[in-house]
Formats: structure tokens, sequence, C-alpha cells
């Protein structure tokens, strides 16, 4: 696991912590299992609030994982019923900051992978593309395919990213089956700059 802890929420960007040194972010679309992949690798359970209403999630959660390390949660995107003005704000807020934030080392793009690579998915990493750093793909659910199908799904995502010119990796995961947890523990781990942890037992 991950140890994380809450530290802060940004609004705008003059908030965002000055002793950072390393962040990871967090995005996808509302309802792709965001919230529920941060409680699985971080083994909390209430870290990043999971709600029921998608478009929760409005600001940056910062969550401290070390001296100047920082796991960052992003509001969920593509919620239909969100106001427009809102929706708007966000996008300045996001795109701004995955554009422009220095000691952000890599983004972790959450995906259900029954719906892939969407129009919204698309126009994220390409707000993410100008400091060209990593992203590291998560097939969410990956629990409710079967096994073939989600190693299909897989290969197809994996193709997709090649093609969009996109420095990264793409895995299965699933938060309730906690399949791909120690891979993608170990990329942010890699990125944030922090010891392996202890073998488990």
């Amino acid at each position: 696991m991950l140890p994380a802890s809450f530290h802060t929420t940004v609004a705008e960007l003059a908030q965002l912590p000055a002793d950072s040194l390393a962040e990871v972010a967090f995005a996808g679309r509302s309802n792709a299992g965001k919230s529920s992949a941060i409680n699985v690798i971080t083994n909390q359970r209430r870290l990043a609030f999971v709600s029921k209403t998608p478009g929760r999630t409005q600001h940056l959660n910062f969550f401290r994982a070390g001296a100047g390390r920082y796991l960052v949660d992003l509001p969920g995107y593509g919620y239909a019923k969100t106001p427009l003005a809102e929706r708007t704000r966000w996008q300045s807020l996001i795109g701004a900051y995955l554009g422009s934030r220095e000691p952000l080392a890599g983004l972790v793009l959450i995906m259900d992978i029954r719906h892939p690579f969407t129009e919204l998915d698309r126009q994220l990493l390409e707000w993410f593309r100008p400091g060209g750093k990593p992203v590291h793909i998560l097939l969410s659910k990956a629990d409710k395919l079967a096994r073939s199908h989600g190693m299909t799904a897989l290969r197809q995502a994996q193709a997709t990213l090649a093609e969009l010119g996109y420095a990264g990796e793409v895995q299965l995961f699933s938060s309730l089956k906690r399949t791909g947890l120690d891979e993608a523990e170990a990329v942010i781990r890699t990125w944030l700059q922090l010891p392996k942890p202890e073998p488990r037992r």
C-alpha cells in the first residue's frame, strides 16, 4: 500500500503547495472509479470521497504521501448535470494545472474498461501533452469483463495510446478485486521517488 493523508484542497493555482517536490495526478470521467482507485492504492476506505453523485469533486485535493510528495485528485469530468459555468471553471483549473505544474511527475488516468478513450479523455490528454510527462492508464472495473475480453481491451488501449504518441503504459485494474494494485503502486512510487514497500506477508 501507499500511505497517504489529506493535506489541502485547492480552488485556484495560487493555492498549490509550495513545498512540493513531486506530484502524481489522478484523473478520470465521473463514475470511472477514480476515487475507489485512490482509496485501494492507499489502503484507506474514505481518503478520496466515493460519491453516489458523480461530479462531486470540484477542486484539486492533495494527499501527502511523504515529505514534499503528493497524490492529487482532480475533479471528475463529463457529468452532464454539472452546471456549464462550473464545468468551464473546472476545465480551466485542470488544464492549467496539467499543462504547467512543474512538480507534476506523471498522470494516472482512470478509464472504465468498457468505455476507454472517450472524447473527454482525449481532451484531457491533450492538456497534459505540453509537459511531455508520462501517463499511466488504469482500465478500471476489469472485473466486469471476462479475462479474454479484458486482454483484448488492454491490447486495443495500448495501441490507441501509442497512436496518440504518449509515453506511458496501460494496465488492467479493479478496485473491487484489487487487480493490478501492485503494478499501479510501483509506478506511482517510482514517479514520486519513494522507496519500495516492505514485502507483503
